[in-house]
């Protein structure tokens, strides 16, 4: 069953002009610092790893510098790319990718050539948005002629390393915000109608359709599990209308979509999705999830390329 859903802007049935979109941007709101939070965390970590400004993100007379973290890099080692936040309201995927780094990363050095972005979207982040400013999620928006500044950004730092990546996991979360504001102002924006949906509650992953690697995604699952707890499937069998292929997995055509998943040649992909209001999880639960979650996607991937050896 379809239902009409009320949002503020626009005229239902259709579609956002100019007008609605600058109206939409009036009302956000900055909440945090893309520069307290993030930046600052990075300095320190300066010590041990190298820290590349990859782009700038540019809306008016704000601009945010993007920032990438690498370990030292062998020629012969895998590379592993994790992102975060390309999403900006999405807070434990900012915040996990830093765990990571600060807690685990050193484990994997004279290991892997490690790349963590974990900031993709810093606009969208203080103002705790799934959009950027011009209203376009970065998130389907990783294919040629971007029209998202972020997303073009990560896709030219990490272009000459398409081949070169073994594992890319991107974090992510699912919100209660999904249903109460985010689907809703999608669907006031392209002037469709609103179709309610279900929140899971509990971790899951997105794997890719194309190449789905079903060990990979249960070898993070079985990780995760340790930290929170893993989202069950509803009465149809489905996560977020998606039929759930293995416990707490099910797969989006990652290409077709934009998915930032999608921007490397990467044998073992996946997207990660915590979920932060669940009673039953703390912020810390959701950081140290996502941390676990770059941790089983590296050791299994390490785990298989030593077995064919």
């Amino acid at each position: 069953m379809t239902v009409p859903a009320f949002y503020p802007i626009g005229i239902p049935g259709h579609p956002w002009t100019d007008a609605e979109k600058a109206e939409w941007l009036s009302r956000q709101v900055r909440q945090r610092s893309y520069q307290a939070d993030v930046l600052d965390a990075v300095e320190p970590l300066r010590e041990h790893f190298d820290v590349v400004e990859y782009g700038c993100v540019v809306y008016g007379d704000e601009r945010f510098p993007l920032l990438a973290i690498r370990n030292r890099w062998g020629d012969a080692l895998p590379t592993v790319l994790v992102t975060g936040g390309v999403h900006g309201y999405e807070t434990s995927g900012v915040h996990g990718a830093l765990h990571f780094l600060t807690h685990h990363a050193a484990a994997y050095a004279g290991r892997v050539n490690l790349l963590v972005a974990p900031c993709v979207s810093p606009w969208a982040y203080e103002r705790v948005h799934r959009w950027n400013a011009n209203a376009i999620d970065p998130n389907r928006s990783f294919r040629e002629g971007s029209p998202a500044q972020e997303s073009a950004a990560l896709m030219r730092l990490v272009a000459p390393l398409r081949d070169r990546v073994l594992v890319h996991i991107d974090l992510h979360e699912t919100t209660d915000t999904d249903e109460s504001e985010f689907r809703p102002a999608l669907s006031a924006r392209d002037g469709k109608p609103f179709e309610p949906g279900e929140i899971p509650d509990g971790f899951y992953l997105v794997g890719d359709t194309e190449n789905p690697q079903p060990e990979f995604q249960q070898a993070i699952i079985a990780a995760v599990a340790k930290v929170t707890h893993i989202a069950p499937a509803d009465g149809n069998g489905e996560i977020i209308g998606s039929p759930v292929v293995a416990p707490g997995v099910i797969n989006y055509p990652l290409a077709q979509l934009g998915l930032c998943a999608s921007i490397t040649n990467a044998r073992y992909t996946t997207t990660t999705e915590v979920y932060p209001d669940s009673p039953r999880a703390t912020p810390a639960q959701c950081n140290m999830a996502q941390s676990a979650a770059v941790c089983a996607a590296i050791d299994h991937a390490l785990g298989q390329q030593a077995a064919v050896k």
